[in-house]
């Protein structure tokens, strides 16, 4: 007869404190090269039914960060030409908080005869959860975010994507500056059902 194990209470305190960090509560430094290689060999050990590997990520860091958000406030500004000037400067610094940016993009094979599309997408959101939670074990802060500029043609198109491929989110990661407001947390007890027959 087994005995139920708890996590200790280390691993315990780690999963209750998990959380995401705003993007502008992040700065510098970020993960050096040994944390960024094992975070991402962490960030990929994720389900993937029949080993499609449906994922891949760009790395946003240095001045790159600053162009790419100023490619951005014109592609906003494009799409609605009465953008206020402070939201195109938000769209322009969005990125240049954290000093490392990973754009998540889920790689779909709309036909494949065995794995839906569904299971791929899902298979690269968990690659951005894992980002996440690595980034809190290295003692660092994270957030997802997506935006308009996840679901934007001309984004993608500036990003590389191919056909079938999505963005997933950008995972923003660094030093956290200031501590965040704690948020409510939901009662799993109803949100649990039991199926009967």
């Amino acid at each position: 007869m087994s005995t139920v194990r708890m996590p200790d209470a280390a691993a315990q305190a780690f999963l209750a404190a998990r959380g995401s960090v705003p993007a502008r509560l992040l700065g510098a430094p970020g993960p050096d090269a040994q944390q960024r290689r094992w975070l991402l060999e962490l960030a990929l050990r994720v389900p993937d039914h029949g080993a499609l590997t449906p994922w891949r990520l760009i790395s946003l860091e240095g001045e790159d960060k600053l162009r790419f958000g100023e490619r951005l406030a014109a592609r906003a500004q494009a799409r609605n030409p009465q953008l206020p000037a402070e939201k195109q400067e938000k769209e322009r610094l969005r990125y240049t908080y954290a000093p490392w940016v990973l754009v998540v993009v889920a790689r779909i094979d709309a036909d494949h005869p065995k794995i839906p599309a569904q299971e791929q997408m899902l298979s690269a959101g968990c690659v951005a959860y894992n980002l996440l939670l690595g980034a809190q074990a290295l003692g660092y802060g994270a957030q997802w975010l997506t935006g308009w500029a996840a679901y934007d043609e001309q984004v993608a198109a500036l990003l590389g994507l191919a056909a079938g491929e999505r963005v997933v989110g950008f995972v923003h990661i660094g030093s956290v500056t200031a501590t965040p407001a704690p948020r409510p947390r939901p009662d799993p007890a109803p949100r649990v059902r039991a199926w009967t027959a």
